[in-house]
């Protein structure tokens, strides 16, 4: 894939960011792009961030890290959105500017442990099991509020707002009552008023359903299909 290719998929993208949040009677400002760079070897994610990409997405830590070897002088943010186990935290702080996918305090505990020891403040969001579907990472929307109160404490983590991963559909309205349940969510935890928790940030919409989402009250959109085509 040409270095065109990908700018002129990111202008469209971008475009369609924009117009919508507008037609939302947002600031355009308010949503930020995450290109998804899972599978993606470094040539294209570099085309990428040479047209203007400044936050990207991985899964696996090992293959972020060895992305970020590479591309480590690249003025960009890096954000985990993958399901994230406690024995690699040690690396996740170190290697990611934001990890959306925290889902439980023994996770939190340790990857405060570890940004503590490289005195280090990680920007963390919590995982929300909007559709409460056995097969997605996350915490249960009851218990949300519970955890969030639970790692606040924590000094080396600043909780900055809510993820989540709704049901496949192929019509975005159908996503819709998930991106809208977890703006309640977000509304609900700001009403407690928990010491050391913005709340600021919603990760929400993918390539398919983004629009939606933006509508909604998504912060932080994640795409990476039509940018960078579909994955092998």
């Amino acid at each position: 894939m040409t270095e065109s290719i990908i700018e002129s998929r990111l202008k469209l993208v971008k475009d369609r960011i924009k117009a919508v949040a507008l037609s939302s009677g947002r600031d355009p400002k308010t949503v930020r792009l995450v290109v998804v760079s899972k599978t993606v070897p470094a040539d294209r994610i570099l085309a990428a961030i040479k047209a203007g990409v400044a936050d990207l997405g991985e899964n696996y830590v090992q293959e972020a890290r060895e992305k970020i070897e590479v591309l480590g002088e690249e003025k960009v943010s890096w954000h985990f959105i993958g399901h994230l186990q406690s024995n690699k935290a040690k690396y996740a702080v170190r290697l990611f500017d934001m990890i959306h996918s925290v889902d439980s305090l023994k996770l939190a505990k340790e990857l405060n442990k570890r940004a503590g020891a490289i005195g280090k403040v990680q920007k963390i969001l919590v995982q929300v099991n909007i559709s409460g579907e056995a097969t997605k990472s996350g915490i249960e929307t009851e218990q949300a509020v519970d955890l969030v109160r639970q790692i606040a404490p924590l000094e080396n983590l600043d909780v900055s707002g809510l993820m989540t991963m709704p049901p496949y559909f192929n019509a975005p309205d159908k996503v819709r009552p998930y991106f809208r349940a977890l703006k309640g969510l977000q509304d609900i935890i700001r009403k407690e008023g928990i010491a050391n928790v913005h709340m600021t940030e919603l990760s929400m919409g993918m390539t398919g359903d983004f629009e939606a989402a933006i509508q909604e009250g998504a912060t932080l959109v994640r795409i990476g299909t039509a940018i960078f085509g579909e994955r092998v």
